[in-house]
């Protein structure tokens, strides 16, 4: 079995059907297959799983405070408790719940975390209910060239929901055993090469600076490193005073494959938090200080595990979606006339001059 080289986890993304337009997204396809033929295509239980709303824009504050205030202990014509409320549109509970329920575990998660993600999610509703509320008042999506195309992407959403129930995974892939295998055969990919932290002072000095600035710039370093060879000596103050630098001057963990090659052969030569010789480079001078080293290791199956079940599902999902639309191409086979389709495309394609 292979896989491609995981570039991190890939979120399920949503798919939101509304009157007024609808999103259409797919299910994150693997580019690689897994050895296991898919099985017959056949319908699988799922759900989709849409990510958290980012609130859109909504009404002034007060007005939402207000709406909000009146919904409190009001009842739906259903009986259900209004969450809710915006001109004449009702959020009940059950629609909340229902909307939670429909989220994927992380999302569910990351609600309960901070309830206000909730509390974004229903003004976006409230939102789209006022912009519904004014395309039925214009009538707007009776228009006969706006109902063509929400005709369109309803047909496009409906076959995408369909096509991601079928072949959505079921919860049980992988199994334990199944995502031991693809760790085993894929234990290079996880490798996490050597990493150094580092710390540096940088003089900026232009390509095109004449003498006098290459001259001020080199005294400024001469000046530097005598400062940090005083016993005690507070490299990530000196830094501070360096106009070009901040933080310290601290730059975090860096692969040794992030580092420039003429900065990164002196640091490998470096002991832990010993300062290198300034360095010149095309934009300035840089004074390195190594911090501490981590060895390259493997990374564990459990560091590794959720972003790698994602993996192996969303591959899983590629192949069941290919394999159900390549039968139903074989039992209902498309004739298409290409010439007339290129005469079709020929004639509404303005002519060469």
């Amino acid at each position: 079995m292979t896989l491609a080289p995981l570039r991190g986890a890939r979120q399920l993304r949503s798919l939101r059907v509304s009157l007024l337009a609808t999103a259409l997204a797919g299910l994150p396809l693997g580019a690689v297959a897994q050895t296991a033929a898919p099985p017959p295509p056949r319908p699988v239980p799922a759900v989709a799983k849409p990510k958290p709303a980012v609130p859109a824009a909504v009404a002034p504050q007060q007005a939402a405070a207000t709406a909000t205030q009146g919904a409190a202990t009001a009842r739906s014509a259903a009986g259900d408790d209004v969450i809710a409320r915006v001109g004449t549109t009702n959020i009940s509970a059950d629609q909340i719940r229902a909307y939670v329920a429909a989220l994927g575990p992380r999302e569910r998660a990351a609600y309960g975390q901070d309830p206000g993600l909730l509390s974004q999610a229903v003004r976006l509703m409230l939102a789209n209910r006022l912009v519904l509320q004014e395309v039925a008042a214009k009538k707007w999506d009776q228009q006969p060239a706006i109902a063509e195309q929400l005709e369109r992407v309803r047909e496009s959403a409906v076959a995408e929901l369909y096509l991601q129930q079928l072949s959505t995974p079921p919860a049980s892939f992988p199994s334990e055993d199944e995502l031991q295998k693809v760790y085993d055969a894929n234990r290079a990919s996880f490798l996490m090469p050597r990493q150094f932290e580092l710390a540096q002072i940088f003089v900026a000095v232009a390509k095109d600076a004449d003498k006098a600035a290459e001259d001020k710039a080199k005294k400024t370093v001469e000046e530097l490193q005598r400062k940090l060879k005083v016993p005690g000596a507070d490299f990530a103050a000196l830094a501070n005073d360096t106009s070009e630098t901040r933080n310290g001057g601290e730059l975090g963990w860096l692969a040794e494959s992030q580092i420039r090659p003429e900065i990164r052969t002196q640091v490998m030569a470096l002991a832990k938090n010993a300062i290198a010789e300034p360095i010149k480079l095309d934009d300035g001078w840089h004074i390195i200080k190594l911090i501490d080293t981590k060895a390259a290791y493997t990374r564990t199956l459990p560091e590794v595990r959720e972003p790698l079940l994602q993996q192996m599902r969303s591959e899983r999902a590629s192949l069941l979606r290919r394999a159900y639309i390549a039968e139903l191409l074989k039992q209902n086979p498309p004739v298409i006339n290409e010439l007339a389709l290129s005469g079709l495309l020929g004639a509404q394609t303005p002519a060469a001059r």
